[in-house]
């Protein structure tokens, strides 16, 4: 027999809505932390490709003509002036000039084309001359060339100055911060 004074609950409480909406809650923020991760990580890899192609794009000019390119200093960014310079010598995009360095036209360097000044090798509008070759936060890579040729290179990282022996070139990005030394920085040694 039905006990006419007990109803049968239907629905959910308010109390079990805000626990559930609370567990998703928790849920999509690990979530987002996870894939955030993710895309660091993925940006951080492929900064560190492009690095070790301009480390060894110089190396192989080095090797095919007995001598770094000739940019006018031993420290460069491939965002601007001389960097840009260097990127044209390693594409073998110089021209015809008098002081054609890769005279061969060999292309030394392959890394992809990014866009809008990020994650890649951005050329003027016309596609016909490099711009710059940017890492995924929108620096250009800082290269150091061993002009002397003793093969020791002194790095500044921030306020830490590294002496790297055997080298004649070494590449690095100061990463998602924008500021050398931190923990993000890219570097090819």
């Amino acid at each position: 027999m039905k006990n006419p004074t007990s109803r049968r609950r239907r629905g959910f409480t308010l109390i079990e809505l805000l626990v559930v909406i609370a567990i998703i809650a928790v849920l999509a923020a690990a979530g987002f932390a996870a894939g955030n991760a993710a895309i660091n990580r993925a940006r951080k890899v492929t900064a560190q490709a492009a690095a070790t192609s301009i480390e060894s794009a110089v190396n192989s000019f080095y090797a095919d003509y007995g001598s770094l390119p000739d940019v006018g200093g031993n420290k460069v960014n491939t965002a601007s002036g001389e960097g840009v310079e260097l990127l044209n010598i390693l594409l073998g995009l110089e021209g015809n000039g008098t002081n054609v360095q890769n005279s061969k036209g060999v292309r030394f360097l392959s890394v992809k084309e990014g866009k809008g000044n990020k994650g890649g090798l951005i050329y003027n509008t016309g596609g016909s001359t490099v711009k710059g070759l940017y890492d995924p936060w929108g620096n250009g890579f800082e290269v150091v060339l061993d002009t002397e040729y003793e093969e020791r290179l002194q790095v500044q990282l921030g306020s830490a100055t590294q002496t790297l022996n055997g080298r004649r070139v070494a590449v690095y990005s100061v990463g998602a911060d924008k500021k050398a030394g931190g923990n993000d920085d890219v570097k090819t040694w």
